[in-house]
């Protein structure tokens, strides 16, 4: 049964996720609070006054993008030449690996962001080149570590960075800082802190302690940006400002489209624009990338919803020739309409199984898959997400496991939505319930926007919107108390004069200067 909700109780449960209260950059910690931080920032000095040939190493997703994008950029204002890579997913596969060792023989100094944390074979292979190593990741580490001249991952047990949740960008930023501090340079920390927020918010970190402080300041930082490739984000998206949930849902899948679709080294380009011009022709090929990235991502999610064996606890699908880029979307996809947690594998070239798997609810998928190593070729992760790779005649005994693991892990499935914060009565929807939920912004992983449910509600209007009808827009009333509503991408029918209850979020609606108050419609459900 959920509480009925007052504007106070609300306050409180939304108060209640902030045990270290609202942090500022002030309680930032200092950078040698990670384990080799001082070392690796001492290697990089000591490359540069010896004039040593570095490469950066960075990954194909928006975290790998903009940590690569943080270095390039340093290493330019502070003008010393490096070299920089993202390998290509299809060609190369993920981060440091031995196939891209032949393209950075030569090197010095090789640093990593947003991987590294399980090259173990790469790393020999650089030790044998006379490549010193220095790995900056943030994802869990495998039982067996690579052999680095410095690693830097909060993540390690002797690490004494307070937070564990931070990302590839903010490692990378933290790393910057260090070498500012190192080098006695003046350098301006918050045109980087732009770019770390969007990837806190696209690599889905928790949108509290330090991250909310970072993501509010990049956020600040970016709406004030003169950056090329933000103005022309920005100009192209008819927005006068950005917001986390413009960077979440319009800005992050169009950086990312380039690594799924081709490759993310056209993301990196985009970003690092010096001019407007060169900018908005990067960006119109990202977007090219991110429309042919939508319609393959609907196309297998169909075909994959199909072969759902719903009895299975965790889901797994195999494909073939579906695209190694768009599976992890589709398994978040099939995971959400389930409900379960989802794993999606196709045939790749190379004769493997390879797929990424997305969690649902409280379910660790990276623990639950972890023990299953002595089936699998690759494997990587965290407790939401996963990618891996296995031989086709692993898959039953991987499947069998994996259900196993499941079954042991105790998983209860919620009965009802966590994110509900409590039953709202429509007199209770006012601009003093939307200036608390403000009060408590940005959200996003961690801090989910406050969902309520109002019950009895009589549909007094459902018509269809969009280009082809694939909206709904309503009209509902509670005791005399009228409500306009939008439900997004569903083909659902609604009766006239229904009486359902309903989960939503509170939004205001800005349009030709006038704000209203309309309810974003997660679920209908009609009483029986």
């Amino acid at each position: 049964m959920v509480q009925p909700l007052t504007l106070t109780g609300l306050d409180s449960i939304l108060n209640k996720r902030f045990e270290e209260g609202f942090l500022s950059l002030r309680d930032l910690p200092q950078p040698s609070l990670f384990k080799d931080m001082d070392r690796a920032t001492e290697r990089i000095v000591s490359a540069m006054q010896n004039r040593e040939k570095i490469t950066i190493i960075g990954d194909y997703d928006v975290d790998g993008v903009t940590s690569t994008t943080l270095m390039k950029l340093f290493f330019d204002e502070i003008e010393y030449p490096i070299e920089w890579i993202i390998p290509n997913r299809f060609r190369d596969g993920y981060g440091l690996s031995a196939n891209i060792i032949p393209r950075i023989l030569g090197t010095d100094l090789a640093i990593t962001v947003d991987n590294g944390i399980s090259a173990v074979y790469a790393a020999q292979l650089c030790k044998e080149e006379g490549i010193d190593l220095i790995i900056t990741d943030h994802h869990l580490l495998a039982p067996e570590v690579p052999e680095a001249y410095a690693i830097i991952d909060q993540k390690q047990e002797s690490c004494t960075f307070p937070y564990e949740d931070v990302c590839g960008a903010q490692i990378a930023w933290y790393l910057i800082a260090s070498l500012k501090n190192a080098l006695n340079i003046k350098i301006d920390m918050m045109g980087y802190m732009e770019l770390v927020s969007i990837a806190i918010i696209a690599d889905m970190m928790p949108l509290q302690h330090i991250n909310r402080a970072m993501v509010l300041a990049g956020i600040k930082a970016l709406n004030k940006s003169q950056r090329p490739a933000i103005r022309a984000f920005l100009e192209e998206s008819q927005k006068e400002t950005i917001t986390s949930e413009d960077i979440g849902f319009i800005l992050a899948p169009i950086l990312n489209s380039a690594g799924r679709m081709d490759d993310a080294s056209f993301a990196v380009d985009f970003l690092t624009s010096t001019n407007i011009y060169d900018a908005r022709v990067r960006l119109e090929r990202l977007i090219e990338f991110n429309t042919l990235r939508k319609a393959t991502e609907q196309s297998i999610t169909q075909k994959a919803m199909i072969q759902v064996d719903h009895d299975d606890e965790v889901i797994i699908v195999v494909g073939e020739g579906w695209h190694e880029g768009v599976v992890g979307i589709v398994a978040a996809r099939v995971a959400r309409a389930c409900e379960k947690p989802c794993i999606i594998l196709t045939q790749s070239e190379e004769g493997l199984l390879k797929g990424s798997g997305r969690s649902f609810g409280e379910c660790d998928l990276f623990a639950i898959v972890d023990s299953t190593r002595m089936h699998l070729e690759k494997f990587g992760g965290h407790q939401a997400a996963i990618g891996l790779s296995l031989k086709e005649e692993s898959l039953e005994s991987f499947k069998t496991e994996v259900q196993r693991n499941f079954g042991e892990g105790n998983y209860v499935k919620e009965l009802f939505d966590p994110e509900i914060v409590g039953n709202l009565h429509f007199s209770a929807i006012s601009f003093n319930l939307t200036n608390i939920v403000k009060k408590y912004e940005p959200y996003g992983q961690g801090n989910s926007t406050p969902k309520f449910i109002s019950t009895n509600v009589e549909i007094l209007q459902a018509d269809t919107m969009g280009k082809e009808g694939e909206h709904l827009r309503f009209s509902f009333a509670q005791e005399g108390i009228v409500m306009q509503g939008v439900k997004f991408k569903t083909r659902e029918i609604f009766e006239i004069g229904s009486i359902v209850d309903i989960t939503y979020t509170v939004n205001e609606n800005h349009f030709r200067g006038k704000v209203t108050l309309q309810l974003m419609v997660d679920k209908v459900r009609v009483c029986d």
